[in-house]
């Protein structure tokens, strides 16, 4: 009565993460992508596996790496079950298995290929702060301290919406985690659905940022800047996902129990 859920991400350095990240945080975030992708169709994490590259064994480096990696693993009662090991350029390769209601064989699996037009679009926490935090990582704009360290958190350790996605098994009608910016996600999934949509995109800025936004305006980030951060901004980690009017009261109710902001911005299209 039971459906397995599999995902694989590899981080490499220089591409996916900047050269001397904080290792315990980097080991955070290879497992945190991977959880996220469960969050996304709604799995219960079980386990995975580690496929890891280094240029040189360093004890502090791998000590470090691994508290980041099994707080968060303990944290969802996610096992570490096996992997390898080998020299080469910091490569980091994780497989994460879940599992999530089949009755009758049926998945109840979320999925991006469900959303209605209609259907209300909604994103869970807020976005563009891990955007921002890379910009000015990489010499782009500067930040002051509080808000860059509070920015880089947010980049160098996502938190996956685990109990987000489950308690949304039998509500969201498609749903996918955002890596790659909202507008490109957002692509992918009215693409899958084959549907379009409306975003407000002042909405998304005013709410999505809400946290940080003053802090953004005091720092000198321009309208413009801001909006791209949250726009097309990757990292976020966040849930995408739509849903029928007739849930928006479950929903929310949802979004309390897993201790989740979530916020409507659109509606989903005829294509």
């Amino acid at each position: 009565g039971m459906a397995l859920a599999v995902s694989s991400d590899m981080l490499v350095e220089g591409r996916h993460f900047l050269p001397g990240t904080d290792p315990r945080s980097l080991g955070h975030k290879c497992l945190a992508v991977n959880l996220s992708d469960l969050a996304a169709c709604g799995a219960e994490p079980m386990g995975f596996t580690l496929a890891l590259a280094l240029p040189q064994i360093d004890e502090r480096w791998l000590a470090a790496f691994a508290q980041g990696l099994f707080t968060l693993a303990d944290s969802h009662d996610c096992e570490l079950i096996g992997g390898d090991t080998t020299r080469g350029p910091l490569n980091i390769c994780i497989t994460v298995f879940g599992s999530g209601p089949a009755p009758g064989g049926q998945s109840q699996a979320l999925l991006r290929s469900g959303a209605q037009p209609g259907d209300d679009l909604y994103v869970s926490g807020h976005l563009g702060d891990a955007r921002l935090a890379l910009q000015a990582l990489q010499g782009q704009l500067s930040l002051p301290p509080a808000l860059l360290k509070a920015t880089r958190q947010r980049l160098e350790e996502p938190s996956p919406r685990i109990a987000l996605g489950m308690a949304l098994r039998g509500l969201a009608s498609a749903a996918m985690d955002l890596s790659d910016g909202l507008v490109g996600d957002l692509g992918h999934l009215l693409q899958a659905s084959q549907v379009g949509a409306t975003l407000n995109t002042e909405a998304v800025l005013d709410r999505m940022a809400a946290r940080t936004h003053d802090d953004w305006a005091i720092a000198g980030v321009s309208h413009k800047q801001a909006l791209q951060c949250v726009l097309s901004g990757g990292d976020d980690y966040e849930l995408l996902f739509t849903a029928p009017p007739t849930a928006r009261k479950a929903l929310l109710a949802a979004a309390q129990t897993s201790a989740t902001p979530v916020s409507c911005i659109g509606r989903i299209d005829a294509q």
